[in-house]
């Protein structure tokens, strides 16, 4: 939605210098912008295999208009990795927490859980 929107703003600044921006013109880019914002916040929960934001999508989950929605095992992920949804818009809210890593001691830690959003 972002990247849509800019290029229409672009496109709107091309027409401003060449004298033949029109409303309807600036309408689209509004229209663009609040397609894309419904205001509700959006949670994508990664569990990856490392801290990095470059390794390995593991697991997920996504909650979106205020409803989990259901993953199946069939289903490809839209994401690989971290950065691929950071990429695609999403805003890291949580890092992994260290202290819940498993280790020698405790091997059943959660892991590497990424909180990410969108609104």
């Amino acid at each position: 939605m972002a990247q849509t929107a800019i290029r229409q703003l672009e496109a709107c600044i091309e027409k401003l210098q060449q004298g033949v921006l029109t409303e309807g013109c600036l309408q689209q880019v509004i229209e663009t912008l609040r397609a894309g914002h419904s205001g509700q916040q959006e949670l994508l929960y990664l569990q990856c295999s490392q801290t990095s934001v470059a390794s390995q999508v593991i697991g997920m989950s996504l909650v979106q208009d205020r409803q989990i929605v259901e993953q199946h095992p069939e289903d490809p992920w839209p994401y690989e990795t971290v950065l691929d949804a950071m990429r695609d818009g999403w805003r890291v809210v949580q890092f992994p927490n260290l202290a819940l890593m498993p280790d020698e001691d405790r091997p059943t830690g959660l892991g590497c859980e990424f909180i990410l959003e969108k609104c």
